[in-house]
């Protein structure tokens, strides 16, 4: 999947959200922003062209239908960033994430048995990886 922009992003959701939806139904959805429909229809455009959204044009409205799933997008952008940061800084990242985000009591057991999991074989320090020979940062 092509990187989508923080604008796009918020076009997806609506759709993820309604499984199909017609750009009035996205417009209505995002009229908080006070983006011009245009300004919307021209993302829907761009989505359709990077493959993450397909249309039906059998009438009008044309009815938009998400070609990539959420989750799987949601994964893909997460591990796109974790693969710029430092090996050494990731935890602290994830902590700060943690700590920002609401979370059901499923969720918190789920990462409570993971994090015991990979307790398992943890190292005790992550090395850097940003230049090549470099323990950590100074």
């Amino acid at each position: 999947m092509e990187e989508i922009t923080n604008a796009e992003w918020e076009v997806m959701r609506v759709i993820w959200t309604l499984k199909q939806a017609t750009a009035q139904e996205v417009i209505t959805n995002l009229n908080h922003y006070n983006w011009q429909p245009a300004t919307i229809k021209t993302l829907i455009g761009r989505l359709v062209k990077k493959g993450c959204l397909a249309v039906r044009r059998q009438k009008r409205p044309y009815v938009y239908y998400p070609l990539v799933a959420e989750n799987e997008a949601m994964d893909q952008a997460a591990t796109n960033l974790f693969s710029h940061l430092c090996n050494m800084k990731k935890g602290h990242t994830l902590l700060t994430l943690i700590n920002a985000t609401t979370l059901s009591q499923s969720d918190i057991v789920k990462l409570q048995t993971l994090l015991k999991q990979k307790a398992l074989s943890a190292p005790q320090e992550v090395a850097c990886d940003c230049l090549r020979g470099r323990l950590e940062h100074e």
